[in-house]
C-alpha cells in the first residue's frame, strides 16, 4: 500500500471526531488500519477482515452500544468496504444513525449511506422521510448533509417527494444552500430530464446568481441541455463570453484561484459551452473571438493546469466557424505541447493534433518528423496516441505503412483495452482503403491472429458480411473469396493449434460458403481438415457448432467420411451438437434435400426468411385453445414475480369491447400499443389482411419482426451543416506548410525517418482531400457494397449497412405512409426524407454554398438537391402578383383541404433579401402537418426551388410542393410535410433548407430551423369508463406528481381537466367527485391514461402507458400549460 493511501486512511478517523487532529483516533481503528498494513498476504488480510466484521456485528446488536460508538464502528465498516469486503449488516445501523444522531452522528450515517446504497437499494426508502425532515430544517448542516445524499443515491422515482423542497432552496439566502440545490437538480436532469424542465426559467435565475460557485454549478446544466440541443441557448453567448472574460481578467475572488490560475476549471466549462455554441455559426462564433484570444494570451504555459485551459481553446478554436488569427494562434500552441520534453504534455499534443487533424490534416506535416519520433517512444501512451493521430490521417496512398505500424504495436501491446480498440480500428482502415483483395485477406487474418478472443464480435460479423453481401462487380467478389478461401486452407496444413476462436469459426464458415470455388483442391481435404479441427482440445464448442455448419455445407456426396464423423458426435453430451450431427447425416444421404436447402451460390438477396414464424401460427392457436398459457416476455415474468401477491377480482374474461374493435392491442411495451386502424398493427403483415376474423393476439410480444425479417429502429441522421466559406485561409497556416527551410545534409538515420515520414503522411499536401475551410469529398471505400433491393429479405440483418438499414426502415413504414397518403392526398407522394444530401459545396460570390453540379441543369440534378430517391411533386403556386401577404394572411393560402382542419398561428422561419420563409402546423387525427409559405420577396422570377426538412426523432414525408420549376415574384408556394413521433421528446428541433437560383448558374441556399413538441403529435382517445379501466391494467410504465389546481373557479376539477383539455387535445372519460380520469395517445398509437385527483390545493396526477418516456413528456407539458394559464 503506497504511503499517500496509508496517511489517507490514518487521517480518516480525524473527519468524523468533534475535535480536530488525529489524536481523539480510537485504538481499536488505529489497530485496524496498522494491522493490516502489515500484513504480507492476501490470506491473512481476509482472515483479519473477517475476524473485524464479527466483532463489529456483535458489537451493533448490542443494546449498550452507544452512539459514539456506532459512529466509530461505521467508519471501521467503510473502511473494511472500500477494501472490498461485504459488511451489508450494518447498512440499517447507517440508516438509523443518519435519523436519530446529533448532526456529528448524521454526517458519518449519511456519509455511509452514500458509500453503502445504490439507486436501486430498497433500504432507501426507509431514508425518505429523514430527508424530507432535514431538508426542512433551520440547522444549515442538516440541509447541506441532506442535499449532498439526495444528489448522490436518490433514484428516479423519488424525486417528485423531494423536488419541491429542493427547488424552494435555489433562493435560499445562503450560497451553500444554493449550490447544493443546484448540484442535486443537475443530478435530477441527468436521471429524469422531464421532471425537471418546468423550472427551467430558475436554471437561468442560478446563472446570474451574485455568488460564484452557484454561478459555476449552473453550468453543469447548462452544458448538457447545450450538448443536446445548441440552437435553443444561442441567446445566452453574451452571458457566457461575459463570465469568461470575467473570470480570465482575474475579476473571480482570490479562493477560486489555483496556483494562480483563475478558476480554471470554471473556465475549461466555459470553453466546452462556447465551442457547442459557436460550431457551424458564424454569428455566434463572432462573439467569443475576441476572448478566445484574451485566453489563449493569458495561459501562460507555467503549471499543469494552464495547459489544461490551453487544450480545451484550441479544441474550441478549431470547433468554431474558423478565423484565420486564431486558427494560428492555436497550432503555435499544439507546437509548444507536441515539441515539450515532458512526456504529459507530449500527449496532451497528440490529443489536440488527433482532433485538429479532423478538420485540417495538413497541421500534421508541420510535425511529422516529431510524430515519427513518438512511434518509437518509450512510453506506451505516446505510442498509443500516436497510432491514433495517424488512423485520422490515414488515406489510400498511406493506409499500408499505417497499417503495419498498427500490427507492430499490437504484437508487443499486452493491454486488452488498447488490443480491442485498435483492432477495430485496422479492420476499420483494411475494408475502406485496402489497395488490393491479397492485402485485405492477409492483414484481416493478422487482426483475427493479433486480436485473438479479445476482438468484438462485430469485427467478424462485418468481415463474413462483407464477403457475403459482396459488392456491384460479382467477378471482383469471386476473386476476393477465392483468395480468402486459398488463405484459410493454407493456415489449416500448418499449425492450427494455436488459432484463436474467432478465426477458427471465420475459416469455418468462408471454407463451408465459398470451399466450391477453389475447383483444383478436392473437397475431401477441405472434409479432412475441417475435421482435424474438431479433434483438437482446444477448440471451444461454440468453434466446433461452426465447424460442423461449414461440413454440413460440403457434405453432399462425401457419404462415407460424413457417416463416421455423424456416428461419433451423436453420442455427444452436448444437444446442440447431437442435433447438428443427426442433420449432418440426413442431408448428406439425400442430395435433393441437401440441394434445396443449402443451395450452392445462393444470392443474399433473394432469400425469403420468415422471421416472424407465421408458419406456426397455426401452432400457437391450438395451443392457445386447448388452454396453454400465452407466451410472456422475461421482463413482464419478472414484474410478476416482484408484484406482491393479492386477490384477482377482475373478470376471468380480459378482452377490450367491441366498441374498441378497430383498435389493435399488440404489445405492453411497444410505442404502437393503440393504433388508430387495424390494418396498421398486429404482428405480421397477414394480421391486416384479417380483419373482422378471429386474429391471434400474441399480447406481451413487441413487434420487431416483419415479412421482410427484422425491423430496425429508425436510423438518425445529421441535419445539413452549412459548409464555412473558404474565402478566409489560415495563412499562418498555409505560409508554414509552404515554407522550406534550408537543412543541412541528413544522416542515415535521420534518412531513414525522412523516408518513413514520407510514406506516412503522403496524400496530405496541398491536394489533400481533408481541409478544414473546405472538405472535398473523400474518396470511396475499396470495398462498396452493392444496394439491396426494398423487398428483399435480407434487411432482416440489422445494421448490415447504411443502405440495407434504410431499406428495411422504409419497408416497415410503407404501410402506415400508405394509410398516410391515402387519407392525406391523391397525389403520388414523395419518398421519405431520412437524411440529407451531402454533395459538397463550393461557395458563390455572395457567400452562399453551392453545389458543385449546380451550374448543370438542375431539373436534371434534382436526384442530388433531394438525397437520390424522392419523387417530385408539382405544387399549386399562388401567382397573385401582389406583394406576399403578412404572416397572419397566410392562413388564407392554406390548401382547401386543410382550411377546415384546427391549426396554429403562422410564424417566421426565416428570410434572406428573395425569399421568405413562415410554418404553420395543421392538426389531423393521422398526422402533424407542417406547412412551409415560401414567398418571393423580389419582383423577378425565382427558378428551381427545392424544399429538403428533415428531423432525427420524426418521421417525415414529404406530401406537396417540395420542387417548384420557378416562382413568380411578388408570390407565395405552399409546402407541407407530414409527421409522425415514434418515440415521445419533450420538444424536437426540425432543420432543412431551400435551394433556388436567382440566375442561371447561380444557386443559394437559405437555411431553416424549428422546434416542435410532443404536444403537437397527441390525440384524443375516446374510450369509455369500463375500456379505461381494463385498459389501465395493461399498462406498465407509470408516472405521480402534484401539479397546481385552478383553484379560482367554482368546480376547480373541471376547470384544471378542461384547461387541459384545450391545451394539449386530451379526452376527459369521466370526472367523478374530486376524481377524474383522462385518455390520449401519440400518433405513433402509443396511449396514455390519466388518473387526476384533487389533494388539497394540488391537483394529484397518475400517468400510465406502455412507452417509458410518454408519461414523462406528456407531465412536462401538462406542468406548462397549467403554469400559463
Amino acid at each position: 500500500m503506497s504511503d499517500v493511501v496509508e496517511k489517507t486512511l490514518i487521517a480518516l478517523p480525524g473527519l468524523f471526531d468533534s475535535q480536530t487532529g488525529a489524536a481523539k483516533i480510537t485504538n481499536r481503528l488505529r489497530q485496524l488500519i496498522k494491522s493490516i498494513t502489515e500484513l504480507t498476504s492476501k490470506h491473512e488480510e481476509e482472515n483479519l477482515i473477517k475476524q473485524e466484521l464479527s466483532a463489529m456485528k456483535e458489537q451493533v446488536s448490542s443494546p449498550n452500544t452507544t452512539m459514539k460508538q456506532m459512529r466509530e464502528i461505521m467508519v471501521r465498516a467503510m473502511y473494511c468496504e472500500m477494501l472490498g469486503y461485504d459488511a451489508t449488516f450494518t447498512y440499517i445501523h447507517a440508516i438509523k444513525l443518519a435519523q436519530q444522531g446529533s448532526v456529528l452522528e448524521k454526517r458519518v450515517g449519511y456519509l455511509a449511506v452514500s458509500l453503502f446504497l445504490n439507486e436501486g437499494h430498497e433500504l432507501l426508502l426507509l431514508l425518505v422521510n429523514t430527508v424530507l425532515k432535514d431538508l426542512q430544517s433551520t440547522n444549515l448542516i442538516e440541509v447541506c448533509m441532506a442535499l449532498t445524499v439526495v444528489a448522490q443515491v436518490f433514484p428516479k422515482d423519488m424525486i417528485p417527494a423531494v423536488l419541491p423542497l429542493v427547488e424552494d432552496k435555489l433562493s435560499h439566502p445562503k450560497e451553500i444552500i444554493r449550490r447544493k440545490a443546484v448540484l442535486a437538480l443537475y443530478k435530477f436532469y441527468l436521471i429524469a430530464p422531464n421532471q425537471v424542465q418546468h423550472i427551467h426559467a430558475k436554471f437561468r435565475k442560478a446563472l446570474c446568481d451574485k455568488d460564484p460557485g452557484v454561478m459555476t454549478s449552473s453550468l453543469h446544466i447548462y452544458l448538457q441541455l447545450i450538448r443536446e440541443s445548441p440552437d435553443g441557448y444561442k441567446e445566452l453567448t453574451v452571458s457566457f463570453v461575459t463570465i469568461l472574460k470575467q473570470v480570465v481578467g482575474g475579476k473571480l475572488p482570490v479562493d477560486f484561484n489555483y496556483h494562480n490560475v483563475p478558476a480554471p476549471w470554471l473556465q475549461i466549462q466555459l470553453l466546452r459551452i462556447l465551442s457547442l455554441l459557436g460550431k457551424d455559426d458564424q454569428s455566434t462564433s463572432a462573439l467569443m473571438y475576441e476572448v478566445l484570444d484574451e485566453s489563449l494570451r493569458r495561459a501562460e504555459m507555467n503549471h499543469n493546469i494552464t495547459y489544461a485551459i490551453l487544450y480545451e481553446c484550441v479544441k474550441a478554436v478549431y470547433t468554431i466557424h474558423p478565423k484565420a488569427e486564431l486558427l494560428e494562434k492555436a497550432a503555435r500552441c499544439i507546437g509548444n505541447f507536441v515539441l515539450s520534453p515532458k512526456i504529459n504534455l507530449k500527449y496532451l499534443g497528440l490529443k489536440a493534433l488527433t482532433y485538429v487533424v479532423q478538420h485540417d490534416a495538413k497541421l500534421a506535416l508541420q510535425h511529422q518528423m516529431t510524430i515519427i519520433e513518438c512511434l518509437d517512444h518509450s512510453d506506451f501512451t505516446i505510442k498509443r496516441e500516436t497510432l491514433e493521430l495517424l488512423f485520422r490521417i490515414t488515406n489510400a496512398q498511406n493506409v499500408t505503412v499505417i497499417v503495419e505500424k498498427m500490427l507492430d504495436f499490437l504484437r508487443s501491446c499486452d493491454d486488452e483495452h488498447t488490443i480491442i480498440h485498435l483492432v477495430g480500428k485496422v479492420a476499420e482502415l483494411a475494408e475502406k482503403f485496402a489497395p488490393d483483395n491479397s492485402w485485405f485477406i492477409q492483414t484481416m487474418n493478422e487482426v483475427f491472429s493479433v486480436g485473438g478472443d479479445l476482438l468484438q464480435q462485430d469485427v467478424p460479423n462485418n468481415f463474413l458480411r462483407l464477403l457475403a453481401e459482396g459488392s456491384e462487380s460479382k467477378e471482383e467478389d469471386d476473386q476476393l473469396r477465392l483468395y480468402a478461401v486459398d488463405s484459410y486452407l493454407t493456415v489449416l496444413k500448418g499449425d492450427a493449434s494455436h488459432l484463436p476462436q474467432h478465426f477458427l469459426q471465420v475459416m469455418s464458415w468462408v471454407l463451408g460458403e465459398y470451399g466450391h470455388l477453389q475447383e483444383s483442391v478436392d473437397q475431401h481435404e477441405v472434409i479432412r481438415l475441417l475435421t482435424k479441427l474438431l479433434d483438437q482440445r482446444n477448440v471451444s464448442l461454440e468453434t466446433r457448432v461452426w465447424i460442423l455448419s461449414a461440413l454440413t455445407k460440403i457434405s453432399e456426396g462425401h457419404t462415407d467420411l460424413i457417416a463416421d464423423l455423424a456416428e461419433s458426435l451423436s453420442s455427444s453430451q452436448d444437444t446442440v451438437l447431437r442435433q447438428q450431427a443427426h442433420e449432418l447425416r440426413h442431408l448428406s444421404r439425400d442430395s435433393q434435400l441437401h440441394e434445396g436447402v443449402l443451395p450452392h451460390g445462393a444470392p443474399w438477396e433473394g432469400m425469403e426468411v420468415d422471421s416472424s414464424l407465421s408458419f406456426l401460427d397455426g401452432f400457437v392457436s391450438e395451443a392457445l385453445a386447448a388452454g396453454a398459457a400465452p407466451y410472456k416476455p422475461p421482463h413482464q415474468r419478472q414484474e410478476e414475480l416482484c408484484e406482491d401477491r393479492e386477490l384477482n377480482l377482475e373478470p376471468y374474461s380480459f378482452s377490450l369491447p367491441v366498441s374498441l374493435s378497430s383498435c389493435s392491442i399488440t404489445d405492453r411495451h411497444s410505442p404502437t400499443l393503440l393504433s388508430v386502424s387495424s390494418g396498421l398493427s398486429g404482428n405480421s403483415t397477414e394480421l391486416s389482411q384479417k380483419a373482422g376474423s378471429s386474429t391471434l393476439i400474441l399480447e406481451g410480444v413487441k413487434r420487431v419482426w416483419g415479412k421482410d425479417g427484422y425491423l430496425p429502429q429508425k436510423e438518425t441522421t445529421a441535419p445539413p451543416v452549412d459548409k464555412p466559406s473558404p474565402a478566409v485561409q489560415p495563412s499562418g497556416q498555409q505560409e508554414a506548410s509552404e515554407r522550406i527551410e534550408p537543412q543541412p545534409e541528413p544522416s542515415t538515420q535521420n534518412q531513414d525517418k525522412q523516408q518513413l515520414a514520407s510514406s506516412l503522411f503522403v496524400g496530405l499536401g496541398a491536394g489533400s482531400s481533408m481541409s478544414l475551410l473546405g472538405k472535398s469529398e473523400a474518396p470511396p471505400p475499396r470495398f462498396r457494397k452493392k444496394p439491396r433491393p426494398l423487398d428483399s429479405s435480407s434487411s432482416s440483418s440489422s445494421g448490415t449497412s447504411e443502405r440495407s438499414s434504410d431499406s428495411s426502415s422504409r419497408s416497415s413504414r410503407s404501410m402506415t405512409d400508405n394509410f398516410l397518403y391515402g387519407s392525406l392526398l391523391e397525389e403520388e407522394p414523395a419518398t421519405s426524407i431520412s437524411a440529407f444530401d451531402h454533395t459538397p459545396k463550393s461557395t458563390t460570390a455572395n457567400g452562399l454554398a453551392e453545389n458543385t453540379d449546380a451550374k448543370e441543369d438542375r431539373r436534371a440534378n434534382t436526384s442530388q438537391i433531394l438525397g437520390g430517391d424522392m419523387v417530385i411533386v408539382r405544387p399549386n403556386t399562388i401567382q397573385d402578383k401582389h406583394p406576399p401577404p403578412a404572416s397572419s394572411d397566410l392562413t388564407a393560402l392554406l390548401p382547401a383541404d386543410l382550411k377546415d382542419l384546427p391549426h396554429s398561428d403562422v410564424i417566421s422561419l426565416t428570410s434572406d433579401p428573395s425569399l421568405s420563409l413562415c410554418s404553420c402546423r395543421v392538426f389531423r387525427d393521422e398526422a402533424l402537418l407542417l406547412v412551409i409559405f415560401i414567398s418571393n420577396c423580389t419582383e423577378s422570377v425565382i427558378k428551381d426551388v427545392a424544399v429538403q426538412l428533415g428531423c432525427e426523432e420524426l418521421e417525415t414525408a414529404s406530401l406537396r410542393g417540395n420542387i417548384m420549376d420557378s416562382l413568380e415574384g411578388k408570390s407565395t408556394s405552399v409546402c407541407h410535410y407530414a409527421l409522425l413521433m415514434d418515440d415521445p421528446h419533450t420538444n424536437v428541433s426540425f432543420t432543412g433548407t431551400v435551394c433556388y437560383q436567382t440566375q442561371p448558374g447561380h444557386t443559394s441556399t437559405l437555411p431553416f430551423s424549428g422546434t416542435l413538441s410532443t404536444a403537437d403529435f397527441i390525440r384524443p382517445l375516446v374510450v369509455t369508463t369500463e375500456e379505461y379501466g381494463k385498459l389501465w391494467l395493461s399498462l406498465s410504465h407509470d408516472v405521480k406528481q402534484n401539479l397546481k389546481l385552478l383553484t379560482d373557479a367554482s368546480d376547480p376539477l373541471r376547470t384544471t381537466l378542461n384547461a387541459l383539455k384545450d391545451a394539449l387535445q386530451l379526452h376527459i372519460v369521466d370526472i367523478v367527485g374530486s376524481e377524474g380520469i383522462v385518455a390520449c395517445r401519440l400518433l405513433s398509437g402509443a396511449p396514455c391514461l390519466l388518473h387526476c385527483r384533487v389533494n388539497g390545493t394540488a391537483l394529484a396526477m397518475w400517468l400510465r402507458s406502455p412507452h417509458p418516456a410518454l408519461p414523462d413528456c406528456i407531465l412536462y407539458h401538462c406542468q406548462r400549460a397549467l403554469a400559463q394559464h
